[in-house]
């Protein structure tokens, strides 16, 4: 089967590698790109807890942080392994799954993330937010022979929309199946943990 993996440049590597382990032939077509958002510090400690809710966040508070608060919030196991760790992990990979393991009160939250990330975090938990990052959409060009495409964010399934792509294709988790879905693109499977090895699981179900 011929996939198309679409997370930013530089992050398709091992999950490219494992799919041709399997036999797939993979092509490698971004759909988003990173922009950091500055360089300046940032200050962690006096929180009770940090909320990191993307690799890409994980990634710039490792660069950028300084301290450390009482306890890490992630939202995945891959945004909890791309920080160095975290205290609690969602089961259910949304801002619903997250907030609903949080215990209540938290305390005093910092809510690190995208530019223009949903804003349920801060409003709900009353959290301090700090962009540390913008996406902006890539148009590459899709070969007509893909079978499947690999999405692992909503501004993903945005960018592929707009392409004018409907599927199918295999999400990483619900925020992402769902914005694919409100646009018309045919999810056919969605990874049941929501990591790498998720995706090539999701991707094996999808090619039998």
């Amino acid at each position: 089967m011929r996939i198309a993996l679409t997370r930013p440049e530089g992050q398709n590597e091992e999950l490219a590698s494992r799919l041709r382990a399997l036999g797939h032939e993979v092509v490698v077509r971004p759909l988003i790109a990173i922009e950091p958002l500055g360089d300046e510090p940032i200050d962690l400690d006096g929180y009770d807890w940090l909320i990191v809710t993307s690799v890409n966040a994980a990634r710039e508070l490792r660069r950028r942080g300084r301290g450390r608060p009482r306890n890490v919030a992630a939202i995945g196991r891959a945004t909890a392994e791309a920080f160095g760790g975290a205290d609690l992990v969602a089961q259910v990979s949304t801002q619903e799954g997250l907030l609903a393991a949080l215990p209540r009160p938290a305390g005093r939250v910092l809510f690190a993330g995208a530019e223009g990330a949903r804003r349920l975090l801060v409003d709900e938990l009353r959290a301090d937010f700090v962009p540390l990052y913008r996406t902006r959409t890539l148009r590459p060009d899709l070969p007509a022979d893909v079978e499947l495409t690999v999405l692992a964010s909503p501004s993903a399934a945005s960018s592929l929309a707009a392409l004018g792509f409907t599927g199918p294709v295999v999400s990483i988790g619900p925020e992402t199946t769902a914005a694919a879905r409100e646009r018309g693109i045919e999810v056919v499977e969605e990874a049941a943990q929501h990591d790498l090895g998720g995706l090539v699981a999701a991707v094996r179900r999808a090619s039998r």
